[in-house]
C-alpha cells in the first residue's frame, strides 16, 4: 500500500487558479478510480490547513465541521 505524502513545497506552490482547478475536478467527480479523487481531496485539505485563504470558496468540498469537545 502506498502512502500519500504532501510536501510543504507542493502546498506552497498552489495558486488561486490551481486550487480552482482542483476544486473543479472534485466537484465533477469524474475520476478513473477512487484513489485519484482521494489524493485531490487530501491536497485540498492540506491547502485548507496551511493556506486557508485559497480554499474559502471550496470548504464545502471538505466536509469540515467545527466540534465543541467541551
Amino acid at each position: 500500500m502506498t502512502t500519500l505524502h504532501l510536501s510543504q513545497k507542493e502546498v506552497s506552490a498552489m495558486t488561486k487558479d490551481s486550487v480552482a482547478e482542483l476544486a473543479k475536478r472534485l466537484e465533477q467527480d469524474a475520476y478513473e478510480n477512487a484513489f485519484e479523487g482521494l489524493k485531490d481531496w487530501h491536497l485540498l485539505r492540506a491547502v485548507a490547513f496551511q493556506r486557508p485563504e485559497l480554499v474559502e470558496s471550496y470548504v464545502h468540498l471538505l466536509d469540515m465541521e467545527s466540534f465543541d469537545e467541551a
